[in-house]
Protein backbone atom coordinates (compact mmCIF):
# COMPACT_ATOMS: atom_id res chain seq x y z
CA UNK A 1 0.00 0.00 0.00
CA UNK A 2 1.38 3.46 -1.04
CA UNK A 3 1.60 5.96 1.84
CA UNK A 4 -0.37 9.57 1.99
CA UNK A 5 -3.24 8.14 3.72
CA UNK A 6 -4.15 7.27 7.59
CA UNK A 7 -4.98 3.45 6.51
CA UNK A 8 -3.97 0.67 8.66
CA UNK A 9 -0.56 -0.74 6.67
CA UNK A 10 -1.04 -4.30 7.65
CA UNK A 11 -4.91 -4.39 5.73
CA UNK A 12 -4.95 -4.66 2.29
CA UNK A 13 -7.98 -2.14 1.72
CA UNK A 14 -9.30 -2.91 -1.70
CA UNK A 15 -12.97 -1.53 -0.66
CA UNK A 16 -12.31 2.40 -1.38
CA UNK A 17 -16.37 2.38 -3.17
CA UNK A 18 -18.17 1.91 0.01
CA UNK A 19 -16.81 4.78 2.32
CA UNK A 20 -13.44 6.22 0.36
CA UNK A 21 -10.56 7.49 1.91
CA UNK A 22 -9.02 10.75 2.99
CA UNK A 23 -5.26 11.87 1.86
CA UNK A 24 -3.25 12.95 5.01
CA UNK A 25 -3.23 16.87 3.62
CA UNK A 26 -7.32 16.85 3.66
CA UNK A 27 -7.89 15.33 6.99
CA UNK A 28 -5.43 18.05 7.81
CA UNK A 29 -7.46 20.43 6.14
CA UNK A 30 -10.13 18.95 7.95
CA UNK A 31 -9.14 19.31 11.27
CA UNK A 32 -7.83 22.34 11.08
CA UNK A 33 -11.20 23.83 10.02
CA UNK A 34 -12.55 22.10 12.93
CA UNK A 35 -10.04 23.49 15.76
CA UNK A 36 -10.90 26.95 13.61
CA UNK A 37 -14.56 26.38 14.01
CA UNK A 38 -14.57 25.42 18.08
CA UNK A 39 -12.15 28.54 18.53
CA UNK A 40 -14.94 30.73 17.70
CA UNK A 41 -18.03 29.20 16.62
CA UNK A 42 -20.16 32.48 15.76
CA UNK A 43 -16.96 34.08 14.13
CA UNK A 44 -16.91 30.89 11.80
CA UNK A 45 -20.62 30.68 11.20
CA UNK A 46 -21.66 34.43 10.83
CA UNK A 47 -18.98 36.29 9.29
CA UNK A 48 -16.85 33.14 7.56
CA UNK A 49 -18.43 29.96 6.67
CA UNK A 50 -22.17 31.23 5.94
CA UNK A 51 -21.22 35.33 4.82
CA UNK A 52 -23.06 36.09 1.70
CA UNK A 53 -25.29 33.05 2.23
CA UNK A 54 -29.03 35.11 3.31
CA UNK A 55 -30.77 36.30 0.25
CA UNK A 56 -28.22 36.96 -2.56
CA UNK A 57 -24.83 35.39 -2.15
CA UNK A 58 -22.04 37.44 -2.89
CA UNK A 59 -19.48 34.71 -3.30
CA UNK A 60 -17.18 35.69 -0.51
CA UNK A 61 -18.15 33.30 2.11
CA UNK A 62 -16.04 30.06 2.46
CA UNK A 63 -18.97 27.69 2.25
CA UNK A 64 -19.77 29.75 -1.32
CA UNK A 65 -16.08 29.38 -2.51
CA UNK A 66 -16.23 25.52 -1.71
CA UNK A 67 -19.18 25.11 -3.46
CA UNK A 68 -18.15 26.96 -6.60
CA UNK A 69 -14.95 24.99 -6.89
CA UNK A 70 -17.21 22.12 -7.00
CA UNK A 71 -19.31 23.68 -9.25
CA UNK A 72 -16.47 24.06 -11.66
CA UNK A 73 -15.17 20.65 -11.18
CA UNK A 74 -18.74 19.10 -12.01
CA UNK A 75 -19.45 21.47 -14.94
CA UNK A 76 -22.58 22.85 -13.70
CA UNK A 77 -23.32 26.49 -12.08
CA UNK A 78 -23.19 27.04 -8.05
CA UNK A 79 -27.17 28.28 -8.07
CA UNK A 80 -28.16 24.55 -8.71
CA UNK A 81 -25.63 23.30 -6.25
CA UNK A 82 -26.05 22.68 -3.01
CA UNK A 83 -24.04 20.94 -0.37
CA UNK A 84 -25.57 17.06 1.25
CA UNK A 85 -24.16 15.15 3.87
CA UNK A 86 -24.38 12.41 1.05
CA UNK A 87 -25.59 11.28 -2.27
CA UNK A 88 -28.48 9.26 0.09
CA UNK A 89 -29.80 12.59 1.68
CA UNK A 90 -29.84 14.07 -1.50
CA UNK A 91 -31.76 11.51 -3.47
CA UNK A 92 -34.40 11.33 -0.38
CA UNK A 93 -35.12 15.33 -0.70
CA UNK A 94 -35.87 14.60 -4.31
CA UNK A 95 -37.98 11.59 -3.57
CA UNK A 96 -39.58 12.91 -0.50
CA UNK A 97 -40.65 15.70 -2.47
CA UNK A 98 -42.57 14.37 -5.23
CA UNK A 99 -46.53 13.85 -5.13
CA UNK A 100 -46.51 9.91 -6.13
CA UNK A 101 -50.50 9.02 -6.43
CA UNK A 102 -51.51 5.33 -7.17
CA UNK A 103 -50.58 4.06 -10.15
CA UNK A 104 -47.91 6.16 -10.87
CA UNK A 105 -44.46 4.25 -11.93
CA UNK A 106 -40.94 4.88 -11.62
CA UNK A 107 -38.36 3.09 -14.10
CA UNK A 108 -35.38 1.63 -12.26
CA UNK A 109 -32.52 -1.32 -12.61
CA UNK A 110 -31.54 -4.32 -10.69
CA UNK A 111 -28.22 -2.44 -10.23
CA UNK A 112 -29.13 0.55 -8.03
CA UNK A 113 -28.50 0.88 -4.57
CA UNK A 114 -30.55 -0.82 -1.74
CA UNK A 115 -30.88 2.77 0.48
CA UNK A 116 -32.40 4.65 -2.63
CA UNK A 117 -34.78 1.31 -3.31
CA UNK A 118 -36.23 1.52 -0.43
CA UNK A 119 -36.43 5.46 -0.26
CA UNK A 120 -38.36 5.13 -3.59
CA UNK A 121 -40.79 2.21 -1.83
CA UNK A 122 -41.52 4.61 1.39
CA UNK A 123 -42.55 7.13 -1.10
CA UNK A 124 -45.02 4.69 -2.44
CA UNK A 125 -43.74 4.12 -5.88
CA UNK A 126 -44.59 1.49 -8.22
CA UNK A 127 -41.05 0.76 -9.27
CA UNK A 128 -40.86 -1.01 -12.44
CA UNK A 129 -37.32 -2.99 -12.73
CA UNK A 130 -35.48 -3.53 -16.01
CA UNK A 131 -32.69 -3.71 -17.98
CA UNK A 132 -30.59 -0.53 -18.23
CA UNK A 133 -31.22 -0.96 -22.23
CA UNK A 134 -34.50 -1.44 -21.70
CA UNK A 135 -35.30 1.72 -19.94
CA UNK A 136 -36.56 3.73 -22.83
CA UNK A 137 -38.38 1.11 -24.75
CA UNK A 138 -40.41 0.58 -21.08
CA UNK A 139 -41.48 4.46 -20.67
CA UNK A 140 -45.23 4.72 -20.65
CA UNK A 141 -48.47 7.05 -19.72
CA UNK A 142 -47.86 6.00 -16.17
CA UNK A 143 -43.87 6.41 -15.89
CA UNK A 144 -43.09 9.37 -13.49
CA UNK A 145 -39.34 9.55 -13.33
CA UNK A 146 -36.54 7.30 -14.60
CA UNK A 147 -34.21 6.75 -11.28
CA UNK A 148 -30.77 5.21 -12.45
CA UNK A 149 -27.08 5.31 -11.01
CA UNK A 150 -24.37 6.55 -12.99
CA UNK A 151 -21.83 3.89 -11.97
CA UNK A 152 -24.05 1.17 -9.84
CA UNK A 153 -22.89 0.09 -6.71
CA UNK A 154 -23.51 -3.37 -6.47
CA UNK A 155 -21.70 -4.51 -10.03
CA UNK A 156 -19.61 -1.72 -11.09
CA UNK A 157 -20.84 -0.77 -14.05
CA UNK A 158 -21.17 2.12 -15.80
CA UNK A 159 -24.70 2.78 -16.98
CA UNK A 160 -25.97 4.85 -20.31
CA UNK A 161 -27.27 7.91 -18.37
CA UNK A 162 -26.92 10.20 -21.12
CA UNK A 163 -28.99 7.72 -22.87
CA UNK A 164 -31.40 7.12 -20.34
CA UNK A 165 -31.67 10.51 -19.83
CA UNK A 166 -32.24 11.77 -23.81
CA UNK A 167 -35.41 8.91 -23.40
CA UNK A 168 -36.44 10.04 -20.82
CA UNK A 169 -37.18 13.42 -21.90
CA UNK A 170 -38.66 12.86 -25.23
CA UNK A 171 -41.63 11.35 -22.59
CA UNK A 172 -41.49 14.23 -20.46
CA UNK A 173 -40.28 12.18 -17.55
CA UNK A 174 -38.06 13.19 -15.09
CA UNK A 175 -34.65 11.47 -14.91
CA UNK A 176 -32.61 11.49 -11.64
CA UNK A 177 -29.62 9.62 -11.59
CA UNK A 178 -27.57 8.45 -8.10
CA UNK A 179 -24.02 9.76 -9.05
CA UNK A 180 -22.90 8.42 -5.21
CA UNK A 181 -19.63 6.91 -7.18
CA UNK A 182 -19.19 8.60 -10.47
CA UNK A 183 -17.43 12.50 -9.31
CA UNK A 184 -13.36 11.66 -9.06
CA UNK A 185 -13.87 8.18 -10.93
CA UNK A 186 -15.69 9.34 -14.15
CA UNK A 187 -15.70 12.67 -15.83
CA UNK A 188 -18.66 14.65 -15.17
CA UNK A 189 -20.47 17.52 -16.91
CA UNK A 190 -23.91 18.30 -15.58
CA UNK A 191 -25.47 20.57 -17.59
CA UNK A 192 -24.69 18.47 -20.38
CA UNK A 193 -25.27 15.31 -19.16
CA UNK A 194 -29.04 15.69 -19.52
CA UNK A 195 -30.22 14.82 -15.92
CA UNK A 196 -33.17 16.48 -14.45
CA UNK A 197 -31.43 15.68 -10.79
CA UNK A 198 -28.15 14.43 -9.91
CA UNK A 199 -26.94 13.19 -6.54
CA UNK A 200 -23.16 12.77 -5.78
CA UNK A 201 -20.81 11.96 -2.62
CA UNK A 202 -17.28 13.99 -2.50
CA UNK A 203 -16.15 11.20 0.09
CA UNK A 204 -15.85 8.07 -2.20
CA UNK A 205 -13.39 8.76 -5.22
CA UNK A 206 -12.64 12.80 -4.54
CA UNK A 207 -11.42 11.39 -1.47
CA UNK A 208 -13.36 14.13 0.98
CA UNK A 209 -13.88 14.13 4.36
CA UNK A 210 -17.22 11.94 4.99
CA UNK A 211 -20.30 14.34 5.30
CA UNK A 212 -19.40 16.06 2.32
CA UNK A 213 -21.90 15.66 -1.18
CA UNK A 214 -24.04 17.67 -3.58
CA UNK A 215 -27.37 17.54 -4.99
CA UNK A 216 -27.72 19.31 -8.08
CA UNK A 217 -31.18 20.65 -9.77
CA UNK A 218 -31.86 22.14 -13.02
CA UNK A 219 -33.34 25.04 -12.39
CA UNK A 220 -36.77 24.62 -13.44
CA UNK A 221 -37.27 21.62 -10.31
CA UNK A 222 -35.85 24.14 -7.70
CA UNK A 223 -39.03 25.21 -6.50
CA UNK A 224 -40.53 21.74 -6.12
CA UNK A 225 -37.55 20.28 -3.93
CA UNK A 226 -38.21 20.51 -0.54
CA UNK A 227 -34.59 20.09 2.19
CA UNK A 228 -35.08 16.77 4.29
CA UNK A 229 -35.00 19.85 7.35
CA UNK A 230 -36.75 22.99 7.31
CA UNK A 231 -35.25 26.05 9.06
CA UNK A 232 -34.11 29.12 8.96
CA UNK A 233 -33.58 29.28 4.74
CA UNK A 234 -36.59 27.82 4.17
CA UNK A 235 -38.87 31.10 3.26
CA UNK A 236 -41.24 32.30 0.29
CA UNK A 237 -38.48 34.32 -1.50
CA UNK A 238 -35.49 31.86 -0.76
CA UNK A 239 -33.15 30.54 -3.79
CA UNK A 240 -32.66 26.89 -4.10
CA UNK A 241 -28.91 26.98 -2.10
CA UNK A 242 -30.63 28.85 0.59
CA UNK A 243 -33.57 26.81 1.75
CA UNK A 244 -31.31 23.87 1.20
CA UNK A 245 -27.80 25.16 2.94
CA UNK A 246 -28.73 26.14 6.36
CA UNK A 247 -30.28 22.75 8.13
CA UNK A 248 -29.57 23.90 11.88
CA UNK A 249 -26.60 24.07 13.37
CA UNK A 250 -24.04 21.06 11.71
CA UNK A 251 -19.96 21.42 11.41
CA UNK A 252 -19.13 22.14 7.85
CA UNK A 253 -15.81 21.47 7.86
CA UNK A 254 -16.12 18.44 5.29
CA UNK A 255 -17.27 21.08 2.95
CA UNK A 256 -15.34 23.51 3.36
CA UNK A 257 -12.41 20.93 3.02
CA UNK A 258 -13.95 19.62 -0.59
CA UNK A 259 -11.39 22.45 -2.59
CA UNK A 260 -8.47 20.82 -1.14
CA UNK A 261 -10.05 17.36 -2.13
CA UNK A 262 -9.67 18.40 -5.76
CA UNK A 263 -5.86 19.66 -5.52
CA UNK A 264 -4.91 16.70 -4.09
CA UNK A 265 -7.36 14.52 -6.17
CA UNK A 266 -5.42 15.88 -9.28
CA UNK A 267 -2.53 14.60 -8.30
CA UNK A 268 -3.38 11.20 -8.12
CA UNK A 269 -1.96 8.31 -11.41
CA UNK A 270 -5.61 7.60 -12.50
CA UNK A 271 -4.66 5.59 -14.67
CA UNK A 272 -1.92 3.77 -12.85
CA UNK A 273 -5.27 2.85 -10.75
CA UNK A 274 -7.61 2.10 -13.75
CA UNK A 275 -4.69 -0.62 -14.84
CA UNK A 276 -4.61 -2.02 -11.43
CA UNK A 277 -8.59 -2.96 -11.67
CA UNK A 278 -7.58 -4.44 -15.29
CA UNK A 279 -4.90 -6.66 -13.77
CA UNK A 280 -7.14 -7.31 -10.56
CA UNK A 281 -9.70 -8.02 -13.50
CA UNK A 282 -7.31 -10.61 -15.02
CA UNK A 283 -6.32 -12.40 -12.28
CA UNK A 284 -9.65 -13.16 -10.58
CA UNK A 285 -10.54 -14.27 -13.97
CA UNK A 286 -7.46 -16.55 -14.07
CA UNK A 287 -9.18 -18.11 -10.61
CA UNK A 288 -11.88 -18.81 -12.04
CA UNK A 289 -14.37 -15.33 -11.35
CA UNK A 290 -15.27 -13.90 -14.17
CA UNK A 291 -16.58 -10.14 -14.14
CA UNK A 292 -20.07 -8.97 -13.98
CA UNK A 293 -21.35 -8.47 -17.75
CA UNK A 294 -21.40 -4.55 -18.80
CA UNK A 295 -19.26 -1.41 -19.15
CA UNK A 296 -16.62 -1.86 -15.86
CA UNK A 297 -16.26 1.34 -14.11
CA UNK A 298 -12.57 2.76 -13.79
CA UNK A 299 -11.50 1.87 -10.41
CA UNK A 300 -14.25 -0.54 -9.43
CA UNK A 301 -14.76 -4.53 -10.28
CA UNK A 302 -17.62 -6.93 -9.68
CA UNK A 303 -16.85 -10.44 -9.95
CA UNK A 304 -18.98 -13.80 -9.44
CA UNK A 305 -17.93 -16.37 -7.46
CA UNK A 306 -19.02 -20.01 -6.35
CA UNK A 307 -22.03 -20.29 -4.09
CA UNK A 308 -21.57 -19.96 -0.62
CA UNK A 309 -22.09 -17.61 2.51
CA UNK A 310 -20.67 -14.85 1.55
CA UNK A 311 -20.48 -13.12 5.44
CA UNK A 312 -18.63 -16.37 6.34
CA UNK A 313 -16.13 -15.61 3.31
CA UNK A 314 -15.98 -11.75 4.15
CA UNK A 315 -15.37 -12.22 7.70
CA UNK A 316 -12.60 -14.90 6.84
CA UNK A 317 -10.83 -12.40 4.32
CA UNK A 318 -10.38 -9.88 7.02
CA UNK A 319 -9.81 -11.74 10.04
CA UNK A 320 -7.47 -15.05 8.64
CA UNK A 321 -5.71 -12.52 5.73
CA UNK A 322 -6.29 -9.15 6.51
CA UNK A 323 -8.08 -8.32 3.08
CA UNK A 324 -11.00 -5.75 3.66
CA UNK A 325 -13.10 -6.21 0.02
CA UNK A 326 -17.03 -6.50 0.61
CA UNK A 327 -18.76 -9.94 -0.55
CA UNK A 328 -22.26 -10.18 -0.50
CA UNK A 329 -25.68 -11.60 -2.72
CA UNK A 330 -26.99 -9.75 -5.80
CA UNK A 331 -29.72 -10.95 -8.15
CA UNK A 332 -28.93 -14.56 -6.65
CA UNK A 333 -25.43 -14.44 -7.45
CA UNK A 334 -22.27 -14.26 -4.84
CA UNK A 335 -20.21 -10.97 -5.82
CA UNK A 336 -16.93 -9.77 -4.89
CA UNK A 337 -16.12 -5.92 -5.59
CA UNK A 338 -12.98 -4.49 -5.72
CA UNK A 339 -12.21 -0.96 -5.62
CA UNK A 340 -8.94 0.24 -6.11
CA UNK A 341 -8.05 3.44 -4.67
CA UNK A 342 -5.06 6.04 -5.12
CA UNK A 343 -3.49 3.97 -2.29
CA UNK A 344 -3.51 0.49 -3.76
CA UNK A 345 -0.33 -1.92 -5.51
CA UNK A 346 0.00 -4.71 -7.02
CA UNK A 347 1.05 -6.42 -3.36
CA UNK A 348 -2.88 -5.56 -2.38
CA UNK A 349 -4.26 -7.25 -5.41
CA UNK A 350 -1.77 -10.29 -4.63
CA UNK A 351 -2.63 -10.83 -1.38
CA UNK A 352 -6.54 -10.88 -2.52
CA UNK A 353 -5.85 -13.29 -5.26
CA UNK A 354 -3.68 -15.81 -3.10
CA UNK A 355 -6.23 -15.53 -0.05
CA UNK A 356 -9.14 -17.03 -2.37
CA UNK A 357 -6.96 -19.28 -3.98
CA UNK A 358 -6.86 -20.77 -0.75
CA UNK A 359 -9.87 -20.32 1.16
CA UNK A 360 -12.25 -20.92 -2.66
Amino acid sequence: MRPGFLLDPDVAYLNHGSYGACPEPVFREYQRLQAELERGPTDFFTRRAFTGFWGEDDGTGELARALAALAAFLGARSEDLVFVPNATSGLNAVVRSLDLGPGDEVLTTAHEYGAITRTWEFAGATLIVCEPDEIASRIGPATRAVSVSHVTSPTALVLPVAEICAAAHEQGVLAIVDGAHAPGQIPLDLESLGADVYAGNCHKWLCAPKGAGFLWARPEHHAWIAPLVVSWGYREDAGFGERHGWQGTRDPAAYLAVPKALEVHATFEHEVQRQLADEAERRLADLGLPRVEGLPAPFMRAVQLPPGDPVVLWERLFRERRVEVPVYEWGGRRLLRVSIGPYNDVADVDRLVVALDDLL
